[in-house]
């Protein structure tokens, strides 16, 4: 059994739990802590439950984001006897890490709610790249969470080349800290966790998760084989036997294996909680638009000085950007993934505003058919 305080619950939540109480009996509020396929785990002060939702919760939704995600708050019904569980509701999220879902469909997808600090992992070793880094710090700061870079497995190359990254991820991160680490040998563990205990006692007052800090929600995200279950783990100082299923990557290709297949939420002993979330080979914006300011805000901050207020910094004349690229202080390739990213971000935007027209319309046809229907039982 767990406290809600040392589940992340917060005055954000408790200021929601009088207006969201829909009258029904043995309501109690918990956070979902793994979903498959609409069958949830969810942790309360009663223990641990499946669950799944009710009919007419189910019914009210209108897209895959209204249902609920790993790291939510919902209104849940236990049942005691057969240890499950109906979720009734969902709190108003404080935060979320979405991207577009893979594949052709314009739909989001919430890799985890309600967090606190986003370890974005990457490796030091042939799946670094500083590109894909800015993408997920992109995303990390339209979730409302604070991104962290850690640089996994820095035992694997010499000192001077792990600073040499450090600074290259520093570059494509500007605003988070970005740490060196080795779930193997322990680097950077001691870091972490400090970071972890600086954000808790610098925690606004109305988000706090608790008088001590013991109810920070911490999510690790990052490409498979980048070390997430090990670092987990590590920081959880877990022995053999209950520690996260870990594979080594291939030898050929630094390319990793999905150990972790689910989202899922773990309770740190002592308060907090951390979640583990399944490598990702595909990273789609996802209403992105202030990220991408935010992520670059060295062009940003160029651009403002161009000639032309629209300046694509492309080949218009007295574009500070390029001038900079030109005398080496700003990277081409920054500025080249900076366009990309808006590039997609416009796309995105177009598509989903098609989707919505389409919506719109599929509701006013079904509306039209019932009014049309009313009016014609009416007549009989």
């Amino acid at each position: 059994m767990y406290s809600l305080q040392e589940l992340g619950w917060c005055k954000f939540f408790a200021q929601q739990a009088a207006q969201q109480a829909n009258g029904e009996g043995n309501i109690v509020f918990a956070r979902v802590a793994e979903e498959n396929r609409e069958l949830y785990r969810i942790f309360c002060e009663q223990g641990e439950f499946l669950a799944e939702l009710s009919g007419k919760l189910r019914h009210a939704t209108t897209s895959r984001a209204d249902f609920p995600a790993v790291g939510d708050w919902v209104l849940a019904q236990p049942r005691l006897r057969e240890n499950r569980a109906t979720i009734h509701g969902v709190l108003q999220r404080r935060g979320k890490f979405s991207r577009k879902i893979a594949g052709r469909k314009t739909e989001e997808q919430i890799v985890a709610a309600n967090v606190d600090i986003v370890f974005l992992i990457s490796s030091l070793n042939r799946e670094f790249n500083p590109r894909r880094i800015e993408r997920y710090i992109t995303l990390a700061w339209d979730s409302g969470a604070r991104p962290v870079i850690v640089l996994n497995k820095c035992d694997l190359c010499e000192a001077c080349e792990a600073e040499m990254l450090r600074s290259e991820a520093a570059s494509a991160a500007i605003g988070a800290p970005v740490v060196l680490a080795s779930a193997t040998r322990g680097d950077g563990l001691a870091e972490l966790r400090a970071i972890l205990r600086e954000y808790a006692e610098s925690t606004d007052a109305s988000t706090a998760p608790a008088p001590e800090q013991s109810g920070l929600t911490a999510a690790l995200l990052g490409s498979s084989g980048v070390g997430k279950s090990s670092l987990i783990n590590a920081l959880l100082g877990l022995q053999a036997g209950g520690q996260l299923r870990t594979q080594a990557v291939r030898e050929g290709d630094d390319r990793g294996c999905h150990t972790t297949t689910s989202r899922q939420l773990l309770v740190v002993p002592g308060g907090g909680v951390l979640i583990d979330t399944p490598g990702m080979r595909e990273l789609q914006l996802w209403d992105a638009a202030d990220g991408i300011g935010r992520t670059f805000g060295d062009i940003q901050e160029l651009a403002a000085r161009c000639k032309f207020r629209d300046c694509k910094h492309q080949l218009e004349p007295g574009c500070a950007v390029r001038a900079a690229v030109e005398s080496e202080a700003l990277d081409a390739e920054r500025v080249e993934s900076f366009h990309k990213l808006e590039r997609e971000e416009q796309f995105l935007e177009a598509k989903q505003d098609a989707a919505f027209r389409s919506q719109r319309t599929k509701e006013l046809r079904k509306m039209m058919k019932s009014v049309n229907r009313f009016y014609r039982d009416r007549g009989r």
